[in-house]
């Protein structure tokens, strides 16, 4: 994989296919390769870029700030090493607000904004909610088996893993994830904390003359449909959407649909 160095971090990235530019911006403890199935799909028309967020899995050491504000220049900074004058955006749950940083930050490099599974304030994200603790506290102890079951807990619907040998899915999502699912980063609590920092939303109608489009999962627990729909009502002109049969890991879960989704959006917002 190349990297970029920065000042305080090494950035490890990765671009493939031809054509309009995208960058996909990866949340909390998942590596850039969370985007492969979208990446795999787009990019007989489109260049994609994914990397692994600042401290995590190959984008290190980091010595600088774990930062919202820090993640979106990391972005920024790909896109002038590739040449990039502008791109299309795809963030999911915390890249969601990274996407929303670069784009008031340099509102000329975003050509649209694509916001999966993602919030209208980083508190929203980090919300310690019963349901989320007692997920986040199953993924740290029991078995191995035992934790990445609860991690798919938090990506699938109840309804999905009940027709699943989980322990296979599993094993199949992990090098798309980047890591055990029963193995979390020590990075992911220093994100957890950025995210809980992190409020633009005073700010989102800076953003009326980008094309953004917000879409939830009707089962996400992390990032409520009704947070999603906040977000997009606060940006003038988005579209919004709520799929169903979804939930957090809606990009890993519905990938074909994700994808035409996605083709359509960015092939009319260019």
């Amino acid at each position: 994989m190349p990297t970029l160095t920065r000042p305080d971090v090494t950035l490890s990235y990765e671009v493939i296919g031809q054509g309009m530019p995208l960058v996909f911006i990866q949340g909390i403890g998942v590596a850039g390769s969370g985007w492969r199935p979208q990446m795999d799909a787009l990019q007989d028309t489109f260049t994609c870029l994914s990397f692994d967020n600042r401290g995590l899995r190959n984008s290190t050491p980091c010595k600088g700030p774990i930062t919202v504000e820090a993640m979106a220049e990391d972005t920024l900074a790909l896109m002038d090493h590739l040449g990039w004058d502008s791109a299309h955006v795809i963030g999911h749950s915390m890249g969601g607000p990274t996407a929303v940083q670069l784009a008031l930050n340099h509102p000329t490099r975003v050509r649209s904004l694509s916001l999966m599974c993602t919030f209208a304030r980083g508190s929203d994200g980090a919300k310690l909610t019963a349901w989320v603790l007692w997920m986040t506290l199953r993924t740290r102890i029991g078995t191995r088996a035992m934790r990445r079951r609860a991690f798919l807990e938090m990506l699938y619907p109840p309804a999905y893993l009940a027709t699943q040998d989980q322990d296979a899915l599993a094993r199949k999502i992990a090098p798309i994830i980047g890591r055990d699912l029963a193995v979390q980063p020590p990075i992911l609590m220093k994100q957890l904390k950025a995210l809980s920092r992190h409020d633009v939303y005073a700010r989102l109608g800076e953003l009326a003359t980008i094309p953004t489009w917000v879409i939830s999962g009707a089962h996400d627990r992390i990032a409520r449909p009704d947070s999603g729909r906040s977000l997009a009502e606060a940006i003038p002109g988005a579209i919004f959407e709520v799929v169903e049969d979804a939930s957090h890991g809606l990009p890993i879960h519905l990938v074909d649909r994700v994808n035409a989704k996605l083709r359509d959006f960015i092939t009319h917002a260019a």
